[in-house]
Parts: C-alpha cells; sequence; structure tokens
C-alpha cells in the first residue's frame, strides 16, 4: 500500500497517524507532503517521520489536493501497489481498516475510488442542484455505492488515477474528492464507502470563513461544471437565500458560519477566481 499523508503546522499529531498506518498488518509506503509548516514546526515533523518514510515539502500552502497529488505524482513515477491512499495528518484508522478497504476492493475490478467509514452514518452524493451532500447510509458493512469518497481515507487504483487524472486543483480544498470521483464515474470506475472499515478525524484545523468560503465557492463550481447553467443558477440563487436568511435568523445558519466569506465567494465565483482562499 502506498500512502500520501498531508501535512500543514500540527507536526505533533502525526507521529501517531504514521503508527497506526504502519500497525495495520501490511507494509506501507509512506510519502508525507508538508503544506508550507514554519520552519519550527518542519523540524519537529522531521523527528515524527520515520527513516522510511519520504519527506515532500511544498515551501506554501497549497491546499489538500495539491500537496496530494504531488504525493501521487512521487509515487505514480515509481512502481509501486495497485492501490493509493491518502489521508490528513490527523487521519485515525482502526488497526484493521486497511485489510478490510483492500478484501473488498480485491472484489471489484471496476473500483476506482473508495473511502474508509468515517462513523457518522451517512453516505457522501452529488445533488445537481446542491452539489456534495450527505444522504443516511444503506449498509452496515461492505461495500456501499456513494457519489464521491470522503477525504479522510482514501483509496485510489492507480489506473484509474493513470485515466482520469489527479485533483482539479482549482478547488485547493473542499469537493475536490467529488470532482475526481465525477470524472472517474465517466470513464466507467464504481465509487464507494467501505462499511466497517473505521477511521476518524477528530480535528478541524481550519479557520470557519476559510471553511465557509471553500464549500461555497467550490460547490458553484462542480454543479456548473457537471451539471450546466441551469442547475448553477438555482445553486447561485440559493446561496444568495441563504446568506439573506442567516443574516436574519441566527438559528438557521449552518455549523460553518462567515457573511463575509460567503460574500467573497460569490464574487470569486463570477470571477472565475479560484485557488487558494484570499488572505
Amino acid at each position: 500500500m502506498d500512502l500520501v499523508v498531508v501535512h500543514r503546522g500540527e507536526p505533533e499529531l502525526v507521529g501517531e497517524t504514521l503508527a497506526r498506518f504502519g500497525d495495520q498488518g501490511m507494509p506501507v509506503r509512506v510519502v508525507v507532503v508538508d503544506n508550507g509548516s514554519s520552519p519550527g514546526d518542519l523540524d519537529k515533523l522531521r523527528i515524527q517521520i520515520p527513516a522510511d518514510a519520504t519527506l515532500l515539502t511544498l515551501g506554501e500552502n497549497r491546499g489538500f489536493g495539491p500537496a496530494a497529488n504531488a504525493g501521487f505524482r512521487w509515487f505514480l513515477e515509481r512502481p509501486g501497489a495497485p492501490w493509493l491512499a491518502v489521508a490528513p495528518h490527523d487521519a485515525r484508522p482502526a488497526s484493521d481498516c486497511l485489510e478490510r478497504m483492500l478484501t473488498e476492493l480485491d472484489r471489484r475490478p471496476l473500483a476506482g475510488l473508495a473511502s474508509a467509514d468515517v462513523g457518522d452514518g451517512f453516505t457522501p452524493v452529488v445533488d445537481r442542484y446542491i452539489g456534495a451532500i450527505p444522504t443516511p447510509a444503506r449498509v452496515l458493512q461492505g461495500w456501499e455505492p456513494a457519489g464521491y469518497p470522503h477525504g479522510t481515507l482514501m483509496l485510489a487504483r492507480r489506473t484509474c488515477l493513470e485515466e482520469v487524472g489527479l485533483f482539479d486543483e482549482r478547488y485547493f480544498a473542499y469537493c475536490e474528492e467529488a470532482d475526481l470521483a465525477m470524472r472517474a464515474r465517466r470513464a466507467g470506475w464504481q465509487i464507494g464507502v467501505v462499511r466497517g472499515a473505521e477511521v476518524r478525524n477528530p480535528h478541524v484545523s481550519s479557520h470557519v470563513a476559510v471553511v465557509d468560503y471553500l464549500q461555497l465557492r467550490n460547490t458553484l463550481l462542480l454543479v456548473r461544471e457537471y451539471f450546466g447553467l441551469w442547475p448553477v443558477t438555482m445553486r447561485f440563487l440559493m446561496a444568495l437565500w441563504q446568506l439573506a436568511v442567516g443574516l436574519v435568523v441566527p438559528d438557521k445558519r449552518g455549523p460553518y458560519w462567515h457573511p463575509q466569506a460567503r460574500v467573497r465567494a460569490i464574487i470569486d465565483f463570477l470571477r472565475g477566481h479560484y485557488g487558494p482562499p484570499p488572505y
């Protein structure tokens, strides 16, 4: 198994993550991609990484998708396992997580992308008007078809990535997994969640404004790219309505709410400005 771990600014969390992946009962080749951590955090990170792991430093925060791509390219340029995985630096897989995933995936030659079970009871899907959303899970154990894989722990078949490409770096973070899944499905690959292969991601390190901005801007981009003008117009009007209602009725605000970030997301979408969020 080849694994990309994306890190930024929390080196103390990396050691346990790598230890858990090292305790999966199979060899795991690891590349840690640092997304512009400070020199002090980089020094601490080097202590956390075992000698047989590779460290790639990007020098700036390029986002989860571009950082994952750097690791994917490193593996794709070298012979390796048929499956490539990516996870954030605080992913906490159960000890049998990878074994359960690979056992299920070996039965499915058309499976191109899959994610572990984050335990929230929901399955990720892509709605033509709303974008990437969760729906109640229908399977308790084993394979469940999904619209896209969770980024908490995603496995990609090497041949799938070679055919459809890597993450679209315009997204920076959020919705990049949905975009990749849409391209993979159009190429005939299957997407799913492996229920019972448990993983947790206990931290959300991004500022609420960054999350709100990226989720809205990237959702509009995703809907326009794959469903066209009418659905994105409806999603755009929905965004304006949610902004207005949230300003007046605080109980209607979602878990990530920042009105200035939402306004900027709408403006940047109209301008075609993607990539990193504004400072």
